[in-house]
């Protein structure tokens, strides 16, 4: 499809519900062009017919009728322009509610490896000012498209029949304003782009400083960042100065048109009426039509520039909603038992089968985020339903990555992944996520209440099981000491939270999801090893019949694993139980000397555990 037919396919799209009130706008805008017609008329009328002593004599003794008619021409106009005004908003608003409600969906499911690819500011933009401006243009200046055409079929046949020589000059005019503007109308489009390309790298800015405040203030990055704003600050302002520079040369040339447009018209047409070509009364109306129409036409420039905007903007908003969504597919659930899976059973209503067993096997995986760079390499191992796996590995070798691809963030390169014997990309995704509940190292939570983040996965969870989850976690005496409890408002992020409490909450929520799945993503890294054991032994008995897989660089938190893999370079290194790994003179048994006092190895006791 062309990109007009796109623009168009948009535009109509998101319509949806305004079209009877921009229908109704461009009515009633009509109603007012042609009202605005008639009043030169009664200027042209009392002119020639009354004062010029046409015969009109009762009309010539009371001349307030021709004002209150003049009156009345205008109130009749200011409510047509009143019910354009309102069907103009109504559909206006409609219209972007319809985009942006459609874009924050589409967002939401787009892969991750999209948005590894577009800036968190430049999305917003795209998601907020672009749609503004696509809603000024198809809403306010395509009416006015309308309307100035409207206008310019009925005054300039007004005109016409009046004085067909004066008609011709006005027209000469206008082909000389329309390609002018056209010649405008592509700079300003190129100017206009870099432009919004600026303020999207403007507001990643701001939104990366506020969003890493502690950061930035941790490490004395203030002075940094000011002058990392400042620069691009100077850069959007000088991208808007050339643009506005360009529009002022625009608009005085333009001017310069109109007024030698003006000019002609009135010498041309004093020379008219001198040599009786045509009345006074008609050099009155025909001068009254030319100044209503010389905006309008004039105003083609302006909405030739902000067409040149709304191109930019249709373009970037393109962008994001022909993005590649995943397929979640659509899925119905009948039988659903309060456990952790084993029990539960599915229905699908297409073709896909559903696993009978929550077994894990990935089998020659090999998965790479940037072009002949792995990240994993041909990495192979089970986990039957029911076992708790540790992953133990070095920052890079490919631990994170080993989820992201268990619950299709990323799309898996080579090798297979199956769960309960069924490949997971014959899996609807939406299903899939439900069954594998994840904590990850660095937990994000809602500028909320701390019941409402621990709720998130089950909006309707009771208070109760808010705070069972929360005793597994750990958490519920912390959030008790606070003085509203459950309720304490956790600022964004929630930073008013210690790191080791984010994580803690995050487990709770994890939890109360109930999924079949559990995997904990290094998120015991910002406890002690005390609560770290405590969380654990709460575990242990509370999560029967789950899956649960452990990734942690803590000896301690990974010992009482069923079965330990030991990644290096994004290929398994060791496989085994803490035991077996123990007694050999491989990379675990180093990693264990480092990491354990003599006090860990009495206190930590994880021969014992079973988590």
């Amino acid at each position: 499809m062309s990109k007009k037919g796109r623009k168009t396919e948009l535009i109509l799209r998101y319509f949806q519900g305004s079209k009877r009130y921009f229908a109704l706008a461009v009515a009633a805008s009509f109603v007012t062009t042609a009202l605005n017609a008639v009043t030169p008329q009664i200027f042209r009328f009392s002119i020639d017919e009354v004062l010029g002593g046409g015969g009109y004599d009762y009309l010539a003794q009371n001349l307030w009728i021709l004002a209150l008619s003049i009156v009345a021409v205008a109130v009749l106009s200011g409510c047509s322009t009143f019910v354009t005004r309102t069907c103009t908003a109504k559909a206006g608003e409609n219209f972007a509610k319809n985009m942006r409600d459609a874009l924050f969906v589409h967002v939401q499911r787009l892969p991750m490896s999209w948005h590894d690819k577009n800036q968190t500011g430049d999305i917003i933009q795209r998601c907020t000012s672009d749609v503004e401006v696509i809603r000024n243009f198809v809403v306010t200046q395509l009416l006015e498209v309308f309307r100035t055409v409207f206008l310019v079929g009925i005054s300039f046949g007004i005109m016409v029949s009046m004085n067909r020589k004066l008609a011709f000059v006005v027209l000469l005019f206008v082909p000389v304003v329309v390609l002018y503007s056209a010649v405008f109308y592509r700079l300003i489009a190129k100017r206009f782009t870099r432009a919004d390309e600026a303020e999207g790298e403007l507001s990643t800015v701001v939104q990366e400083n506020a969003t890493g405040v502690r950061v930035v203030r941790a490490f004395g990055r203030e002075q940094f960042e000011m002058e990392r704003f400042q620069e691009k600050n100077e850069i959007f302002a000088r991208m808007w100065i050339k643009l506005g520079t360009l529009s002022g040369l625009y608009w005085g040339v333009g001017d310069l048109i109109t007024g030698l447009q003006v000019v002609a018209v009135i010498v041309l047409g004093a020379v008219e009426a001198v040599h009786g070509n045509m009345s006074v009364g008609e050099f009155v109306a025909f001068a009254s039509y030319n100044t209503v129409l010389v905006w309008p036409v004039r105003g083609l420039g302006r909405i030739l520039s902000d067409m040149s905007k709304a191109g930019v903007s249709f373009e970037r908003v393109d962008y994001i909603i022909h993005g590649q969504e995943e397929a979640y597919g659509q899925e119905e659930f009948c039988g659903q038992e309060e456990s952790y899976g084993a029990e539960e059973t599915y229905r699908h209503a297409g073709e896909a089968e559903f696993p009978a067993s929550m077994d894990i096997v990935f089998s020659h995986v090999t998965f790479s985020y940037e072009q002949g760079k792995k990240v994993l390499d041909d990495v192979s191992f089970a986990v039957p339903q029911g076992k708790t796996f540790g992953i133990l590995g070095g920052t890079g070798s490919g631990k994170s990555t080993i989820v992201q691809l268990l619950t299709r963030l990323y799309e898996l390169g080579e090798g297979t992944i199956t769960i309960g014997g069924v490949d997971i990309r014959s899996l609807p995704l939406s299903w899939l996520r439900r069954q594998v509940g994840m904590v990850l190292q660095e937990p994000f939570l809602y500028s909320r209440t701390i019941r409402e983040n621990i709720a998130a996965p089950v909006p309707g969870a009771s208070i109760k099981e808010i705070r069972e989850a929360a005793e597994i976690a750990c958490v519920d005496d912390a959030v008790m000491g606070f003085a509203d409890g459950y309720e304490t408002l956790v600022g964004e992020r929630g930073v008013t939270l210690s790191g080791g409490q984010r994580q803690r909450v995050a487990i709770a929520r994890m939890l109360l999801q109930r999924a079949p799945i559990m995997v904990f993503d290094d998120s015991l890294s910002a406890v002690d090893s005390r609560t770290d054991y405590q969380i654990r032994q709460a575990l242990k008995g509370r999560v029967k019949g789950a899956t649960v897989i452990l990734i942690s660089h803590r000896i301690t938190t990974l010992m009482s694993a069923d079965q330990i893999m030991v990644l290096n370079g994004g290929r398994v290194e060791e496989m085994g139980t803490h035991g077996e790994l123990i007694r050999r003179a491989g990379v675990y048994r180093q990693i264990y000397e480092i990491q354990m006092s003599s006090d860990d190895r009495r206190t930590g006791r994880p021969e014992a555990e079973n988590v």
